[in-house]
């Protein structure tokens, strides 16, 4: 029994009768796959009744079975530790971003003037998405620092796609310009933000030019032959199989097709610049934003009131009840060996296994009942 990521740079006498002659492809689950995952793992787990699994299934796309583990084991820690009695589905969009992204970077210092250079680019990706015919659904949109992004929009596919049309691509073109659109618009500059939208962009029309044949210029044909070491399994070069004048016609229609894709990422935010002020405002004030509230903010409508955080309402009550605040820095009570007992309960009564005490991550328990 072997197992290989690249089974056609395998040798051929590998392959014969009688020795690894019967191939058995184990691909990442699709949304159904995902869904049942899902399910198998909060069997034993406590949840809310606002916990939707599908929609977490269709936001998580080309995750293995372990990653969901780990997503719902994360959720359960969370929610442990904000001492809710069952998972809620903000713990498991909690628990996703941080498997899928990475762990916010709250130490991160971003000035008034970052942030709000990142609150319009973001705002310019969700509303030339929302605006544009054949993008897939925005899901969350957020300008909290995690891993190595300073803000992110996630979209919703409506199911998992296994072929790309042209309509598609250019619809994903004009969102992915969207952010730089939107600073040129509402900033009046361009930042380093949009480096990555524009290697993405430029990528995805050199395939739509050489590999997939989208362009009518050039016809369907393919141009450029990969050049690959057998034994590395990687790309190593790739040879021009065509002449400098078909060259040249490949970088028109690359550059043709990015900016007709801007061009019109332009003309949707200056059409839309009021919804695009009322996003990145939003942004500014609650960080994140969910697929409803935006649909709200692009139809005008207000928000509702941000709810205080526990904590701060705790301290709130006490001031108005008279408690005279306490002069100096908090004195630091080192915790109960009961009060520790209790979390480590409280996360067992959830369905995870609490943080060990070596740093390593904590592992999902299905043995572990309510």
């Amino acid at each position: 029994v072997a197992a290989t990521n690249r089974p056609d740079v395998l040798d051929p006498a590998l392959l014969r009768p009688g020795r690894f002659d019967r191939q058995i492809v184990v691909d990442s689950p699709d949304v159904r796959g995902r869904e049942g995952i899902l399910k198998v793992h909060t069997k034993n787990i406590p949840l809310g009744d606002d916990v939707d699994l599908e929609v977490l299934a269709k936001s998580s796309p080309g995750l293995s079975g372990a990653d969901l583990a780990n997503i719902v084991n994360e959720a359960a820690l969370l929610a442990a530790r904000r001492k809710r009695k069952k998972v809620m589905m903000e713990d498991f969009e909690a628990a996703k971003d941080k498997v899928m992204i990475g762990i916010e970077r709250k130490s991160l210092v971003i000035s008034e003037e970052e942030k709000r250079s990142i609150a319009y680019h973001e705002a310019g990706h969700t509303l030339t998405r929302k605006l544009t015919p054949g993008a897939d659904p925005v899901h969350k949109v957020s300008i909290i620092p995690r891993g190595r992004s300073l803000g992110i929009t996630q979209f919703l596919p409506v199911d998992d796609k296994h072929i790309y049309s042209k309509r598609w691509c250019e619809s994903t073109l004009v969102a992915l310009l969207g952010g730089r659109a939107a600073e040129e618009v509402a900033l009046g500059e361009f930042t380093t933000g949009a480096g990555n939208d524009l290697e993405r962009a430029t990528e995805l029309a050199r395939r739509m030019v050489s590999n997939w044949g989208m362009s009518e210029k050039l016809g369907p044909l393919t141009f450029g032959k990969k050049e690959e070491m057998v034994f590395l399994g990687k790309e190593l070069s790739q040879q021009a199989n065509y002449s400098e004048e078909t060259a040249k016609m490949i970088d028109s229609e690359m550059r043709r097709i990015v900016e007709e894709a801007y061009d019109q990422s332009i003309r949707l935010i200056r059409e839309n610049e009021e919804s695009l002020h009322r996003l990145a405002t939003a942004l500014l004030e609650r960080e994140s934003l969910e697929g409803e509230e935006i649909d709200l903010i692009i139809q005008g409508k207000e928000l509702e009131p941000i709810e205080p955080v526990e904590e701060e309402a705790k301290d709130e009550a006490g001031r108005s009840s008279g408690d005279a605040p306490r002069s100096g820095p908090p004195a630091r009570k080192k915790p109960s060996k009961g009060r520790k007992r209790a979390d480590e309960e409280s996360e067992e009564t959830l369905g995870a296994k609490p943080s060990t005490d070596d740093g390593r991550p904590p592992r999902f328990d299905p043995t572990l009942k309510k």
